[in-house]
């Protein structure tokens, strides 16, 4: 048996950005012109009028400011709200995979290896541009990665999940070093017409490099990984390959995109997430206040001040629960890896922390690691 570790991420940063600011006054626009093409449906009731939005409202809802998208000009034109990507030839790296290796060659990087020394790659995500072949198989062959790769999606938990699988792994022995890659285009799903939702979600890619501690000299040997998933409908994507088959399956449907029922997920989320990390803890034998960090999903500064608070049985101090909230938004699987990758060198060799990721699912997954 063998004990694995991080020993690096990497992040890819989209090109363009968009601020509360923006946003607004996109969406403004498009409610404007809906408004007038539907005033007689809603002069008699029929309809209700579109509601402006405002950056005081997205920042006291969720702590959000801005957010990276792939394509800035399409999410902000009021004719279109979703975003313009070019179609790629079958012969041309995809969308997803070029995010990808974006974010894994910075994780390479720093820990000073080349892709021909991964013998296994992981593409989890919220979302996958195409069924088949793999995107994995496709960033694999893009790094010159030796073995094998696979996708997987467990929404908002898919980096944990992908770490917990890749971990078990290397344990076992059965692969050396793998990388966990999180491309997420959450611009393709969100539903950027819908005022309680349209601020949410931004672009991103991350990456963790895992191997033996053996083969490191420096990084975070993993403790402990725990997974755990609960059956709701409260966060919902309907679309997928069987949607022409039915029979209104290609009309422009609010539940194809990114759907949730906002409060039912507080409700139930949080004390879900708390329950599952403090357990976590108890078993692995480690005391909340022996925590140096919590990296937690970012989805919502409300929510994870709530975790913070529960986990510790006190207000997190400042630093302790970093948030990447207010620059990148909700990156889906992605967040508590940005977070991780940008609030972790500071930890000294002993220290603990703790990962995590949760969502549509429900699904939670926690990774208690150590700096060595």
């Amino acid at each position: 048996m063998y004990q694995p570790a991080i020993t690096a991420t990497g992040v890819f940063v989209p090109p363009d950005a968009i601020s509360n600011d923006d946003l607004v006054a996109a969406f403004n626009a498009y409610a404007d012109r809906f408004n007038a093409a539907h005033s007689d449906q809603i002069a008699e009731g029929e309809i209700n009028p579109m509601e402006h939005s405002s950056s005081d409202f997205i920042l006291k809802a969720s702590g959000i400011e801005s957010r990276y998208v792939m394509d800035r000009k399409g999410v902000l034109d009021p004719d279109r709200m979703y975003p313009a990507l070019r179609q790629r030839s079958d012969d041309e790296p995809g969308i997803m995979a070029e995010m990808a290796v974006g974010a894994c060659q910075k994780a390479l990087a720093k820990a000073g290896r080349t892709g021909a020394e991964v013998d296994l790659v992981i593409c989890a995500a919220s979302n996958m541009e195409r069924a088949y072949p793999a995107i994995a198989i496709e960033i694999q062959k893009l790094l010159g990665a030796s073995g094998f790769a696979f996708d997987m999606n467990v929404a908002c938990s898919s980096a944990t999940f992908g770490i917990q699988a890749a971990a078990d792994m290397i344990r076992a022995g059965s692969v050396r070093r793998a990388l966990v890659v999180n491309p997420e285009i959450t611009s393709g799903h969100l539903e950027w017409r819908d005022r309680d939702c349209h601020f949410i979600f931004g672009d991103v890619a991350t990456a963790t490099l895992i191997e033996r501690q053996e083969d490191a000299a420096q990084g975070f040997a993993i403790r402990s990984v725990k997974c755990a998933t609960e059956f709701s409908n409260n966060i919902r994507n309907n679309n997928g390959f069987l949607r022409r088959t039915r029979p209104d399956g290609l009309a422009d449907r609010r539940d194809m995109q990114f759907m949730q029922e906002g409060r039912k997920v507080f409700k139930e989320v949080l004390p879900l997430v708390s329950a599952h990390i403090l357990h976590h803890l108890e078993a692995e034998g480690v005391a909340a206040n022996d925590l140096k960090r919590l990296w937690l999903h970012q989805a919502n500064k409300t929510m994870n001040d709530f975790i913070g608070r529960k986990v510790l049985g006190r207000d997190p101090e400042p630093g302790e629960q970093p948030n990447i909230l207010q620059e990148f938004a909700n990156t889906s699987s992605a967040g508590s890896i940005i977070a991780f990758d940008r609030f972790s060198d500071d930890l000294k060799p002993g220290e603990t922390g703790l990962i995590c990721s949760f969502g549509a699912g429900y699904s939670v997954g926690s990774v208690i690691v150590e700096r060595f």
